[in-house]
């Protein structure tokens, strides 16, 4: 019996597996607009896709999150060739979060400071599922529309492993506070 319901495990794991690798989340069109675009750091091209959004008028302002506490505005406006007019009217640096999960609680804080209601959460796609699901806990009750705009990759089968199993245990945690 126990061997049978090891098995299912297994199955049901291995399956949602193959589900999770194969259903990577996509790009969010250009033609959406929200209050705000959120870029939690940590991968390629995500801050280049915030950028470009918030030059091309998508959003009022917009997040980093997960940003290292000795990175200045100006820093970034030479890295990414922007004008430091562009970072200092419409970019906050969010400096607190370590991790995926208080990426979300950081971003959540500042959405409700600048009463925004609406985002474009800019992520990595392996990533998106975790960064969401953290992120809607966090606004969980609030009025607040989320738009995913998954940047995309060629990760690896470790790279989906190890999220995909990060994200399961996430989900399973949640629930109990941690």
């Amino acid at each position: 019996m126990i061997t049978r319901l090891l098995a299912f495990l297994v199955v049901i794991w291995a399956l949602g597996f193959a589900l999770f690798a194969t259903t990577l989340p996509r790009p969010a069109s250009d033609s959406v607009s929200t209050d705000a675009v959120v870029v939690l750091t940590g991968g390629p091209g995500r801050l280049e896709r915030g950028l470009a959004l918030l030059r091309a008028g998508k959003a009022k302002r917009l997040f980093i999150s997960g940003t290292d506490r000795t990175v200045r505005k100006h820093e970034l406006a030479v890295s990414t060739h922007t004008p430091d007019a562009v970072f200092d009217c419409c970019v906050d640096l969010g400096q607190e979060s370590v991790d995926t999960r208080s990426n979300a609680a950081e971003t959540a804080k500042w959405m409700r400071a600048h009463d925004f209601h609406s985002l474009r959460l800019v992520t990595t796609d392996w990533h998106m599922p975790r960064a969401r699901y953290d992120l809607s806990r966090q606004i969980a009750g609030e009025h607040i529309r989320v738009v995913p705009d998954a940047v995309r990759s060629h990760p690896s089968l470790k790279t989906l492993f190890t999220e995909y199993n990060k994200y399961l245990l996430r989900r399973i945690a949640a629930p109990f506070g941690y």
